[in-house]
C-alpha cells in the first residue's frame, strides 16, 4: 500500500468518526428542542442556533468524508466486484441510510425553525439511537467483513 493511501484513509477514518459525532449530537439538541417551553424564547433562539451551526459543521464533514471514501474504493480500485465484496455492498448500503438519516436531520431542523415540530421528546430520544445502529453496523462490515 502507498503511504498516501494510508494518509487518505486514516483522514478518513477521522472524517467518519467527527460526521457521526454530529450526527450524535444534532438529534440530542432536537430533544432539548422538543423540550422547550413556549414561552422561552431565548433559550429556543440559542438551541436553534447550536443546531443550525452543527449541522452545518457535520456537512462539510460529510463532504470530506465521502470524497475521501470514494478517492479509497475508486483510487486503489477495489470496486464492487468479485468474491468477498458482499461487505462492501452493505456497507454501501448502510453509507446510502446515513446520507438519508443526515437528510431528514436537516429537514427536522427546518421544522424546528419554522415551529412546526409535532413530535415528543420521547420519540426524539429514540430517533437518536438510530445513528448508533448505523455506526455500529458499518463498523462491523468493515473490520469483519462477514461476506
Amino acid at each position: 500500500m502507498s503511504s498516501s493511501y494510508l494518509w487518505v484513509k486514516a483522514l478518513h477514518i477521522v472524517f467518519v468518526a467527527s460526521w457521526f459525532a454530529g450526527l450524535f449530537y444534532l438529534p440530542r439538541i432536537f430533544v432539548n428542542l422538543a423540550m422547550v417551553a413556549p414561552d422561552s424564547h431565548a433559550e429556543r433562539e440559542r438551541l436553534l442556533l447550536m443546531a443550525r451551526k452543527l449541522d452545518r459543521f457535520a456537512t462539510g464533514l460529510m463532504v470530506i468524508a465521502l470524497a475521501s471514501g470514494l478517492w479509497l474504493w475508486l483510487g486503489v480500485g477495489i470496486g464492487l466486484g468479485g468474491p468477498g465484496n458482499g461487505w462492501m455492498h452493505a456497507k454501501l448500503t448502510l453509507v446510502l441510510g446515513v446520507l438519508a438519516f443526515h437528510h431528514v436531520n436537516h429537514r427536522i431542523l427546518g421544522g424546528f425553525e419554522r415551529s412546526a415540530n409535532r413530535r415528543t421528546h420521547t420519540w426524539f430520544r429514540v430517533y437518536n439511537e438510530v445513528s448508533v445502529l448505523l455506526f455500529a453496523a458499518i463498523v462491523v462490515l468493515v473490520v469483519v467483513k462477514p461476506f
